[in-house]
């Protein structure tokens, strides 16, 4: 366990979005506002010390967090996002939550934090069906490995979590938490369905 005050949490809003036609997805509206501001509600009333990993738009994004761009080019997906962090960032723990889950877990921070031992590498949230593994806790030593692994043309962070000594926190109590908009018509779907 490591205390929650000791991390530093970024919002992964640095993708592509290929599939929502290639709009960024942190600035989509979502029952009348940005998704990053639905995933910023949700984190900052966990931790107080956020930032934002945003390749296109920082400057609306800046009204939110502090936001940094990947150092990597070509757009390598949440890793990169986390590569810039680790190497960017001074803490030695980093948290990531992507742009595009509005639902997040309320104790997402707490949970994982919980999960920390002293040979833990990384801390991922697993639904009780799949891993979600964007949304991770990670120590700043892995920095070497993921160095390593992206220049050997890796992108998967599943394959990321099997080079580094990987836990699990069980989040099977709350699933919808993990749904992420990737398409204009989830977008649509969760919008008429769901209500926060």
């Amino acid at each position: 366990m490591i205390d929650t005050q000791t991390t530093s949490w970024v919002i992964l809003a640095g993708g592509q979005a290929t599939r929502m036609g290639g709009q960024d997805k942190g600035l989509i509206e979502f029952n009348g506002k940005p998704l990053i501001e639905h995933v910023m509600t949700r984190l900052s009333l966990q931790h107080h010390d956020i930032y934002i990993n945003a390749n296109r738009h920082q400057e609306h994004y800046q009204h939110y967090a502090p936001v940094f761009c990947d150092s990597l080019a070509n757009y390598p997906g949440p890793l990169g996002g986390i590569h810039a962090a680790l190497t960017q960032l001074s803490k030695q723990w980093i948290g990531f939550v992507p742009c595009d889950s509005p639902y997040l877990p309320e104790d997402l921070v707490s949970r994982l934090c919980a999960r920390v031992t002293a040979a833990t590498d990384l801390v991922a949230a697993h639904d009780g069906q799949y891993p979600q593994p964007v949304f991770t806790l990670i120590h700043r030593r892995t920095l070497p490995t993921l160095e390593a692994f992206l220049a050997s043309g890796e992108r998967k962070m599943q394959h990321f979590h099997q080079q580094v000594n990987t836990e699990y926190v069980d989040f099977s109590d709350s699933p919808n938490a993990f749904i992420n908009l990737n398409t204009p018509q989830q977008l649509t779907e969760l919008g008429q369905n769901k209500n926060e």
